[in-house]
């Protein structure tokens, strides 16, 4: 079984805060746990997902990019004067952006260049600079730039690299995993997460496992390489798995389609006032699907953002219209 590893001078359940840093750093995490009573069709069965737009940037992505930068800070590699350089779709850019501007460092963000101009004007008010890449080349290319601009450069930058810095990691397995523990009671007998970086399903799996050996894990990723999942990977065709993905942590895997998500999107949105962004819709589908086939369970996932950063998708007017 593999344990998170350390971070240097890291101990405790939690970065200590300073005074400087009460601010907006200190909404980050404690989410809630919203019941899914609307996807709840067998008595006995519980469905539960942690209501992660309530962080401060918005989406989950605050907790991990919170502890990366104190990590950095921690070892050294992030002190004033460097810049900020990661590869991000929008969540995690948005929450470098705004911790960046809190604690007075310069943030830049390398995303392809479908980025949606809603998510642009949210990194650009944070004053972030948006390098955009081919769109052809996804996610990899940005990647791939941001080492190149680290090797032609590395004393300019700190790369934390989302992909693969075990402060991602940790953050859920210090925080979002101790607290699905505490929301549940220990209940909880079945994880489920979209894969992304792959932090999240990482460090709450192991901290679940370490406190409810009987759990089930269960990753959740797309159809096929072309989708339009926001967030998750499509794990057999990319041609960077997150370094912190271990393969031997799930018990299963649910593959969602985009129009899946996109119905149960729709869904949730009319059924139980939530509107969600299209990784979140992929789990509560695969979570719906999980707790179908039990007779009794407490089935939890991650909702990592709203629907807000994505009304602007073809998808929302399509059925607006549609709408009896």
């Amino acid at each position: 079984m593999m344990r998170p590893e350390p971070i240097p001078a890291l101990e405790g359940e939690a970065f200590p805060a300073s005074t400087r840093r009460d601010t907006i750093a200190a909404l980050i995490g404690q989410t809630p746990l919203l019941r899914l009573g609307a996807l709840e069709t067998r008595p006995g069965v519980e469905i539960h997902a942690k209501a992660e737009w309530v962080n401060p940037g918005g989406s989950v992505k605050d907790r991990a990019a919170l502890w990366m930068i104190r990590a950095g800070e921690r070892s050294g590699a992030l002190r004033p004067g460097k810049i900020l350089v990661d590869a991000s779709s929008g969540n995690t850019g948005i929450a470098y952006a705004m911790l960046g501007a809190a604690f007075g460092y310069a943030v830049r963000v390398v995303a392809p260049g479908n980025l949606s101009p809603q998510r642009l004007r949210v990194l650009r008010s944070y004053r972030a600079d948006v390098v955009l890449t081919p769109v052809e080349d996804g996610m990899d290319g940005a990647i791939e730039t941001v080492r190149d601009m680290v090797r032609r450069d590395p004393d300019r930058y700190f790369y934390p690299d989302q992909y693969s810095n075990p402060a991602n990691r940790e953050a859920h397995y210090r925080g979002t995993g101790r607290e699905i523990l505490e929301q549940t009671g220990g209940r909880v007998t079945h994880f489920v997460a979209g894969l992304g970086t792959a932090g999240t399903f990482t460090g709450v799996g192991v901290r679940l496992r370490g406190s409810a050996p009987g759990v089930r894990l269960i990753g959740v990723q797309p159809d096929s390489p072309l989708h339009a999942l926001e967030g998750l990977k499509h794990l057999p065709s990319t041609g960077h798995i997150p370094g912190l993905f271990d393969r031997h942590l799930a018990d299963a895997y649910e593959v969602v389609s985009s129009e899946e998500a996109q119905d149960m999107a729709y869904r949730l949105a009319r059924e139980a006032g939530i509107r969600l962004g299209p990784s979140g819709a992929a789990a509560a589908a695969a979570a719906a699907r999980v707790a179908s086939g039990l007779r009794r369970g407490v089935v939890v996932t991650v909702f990592p953002d709203a629907a807000d950063r994505y009304l602007e998708d073809p998808f929302w007017n399509r059925r607006e219209a549609d709408r009896p």
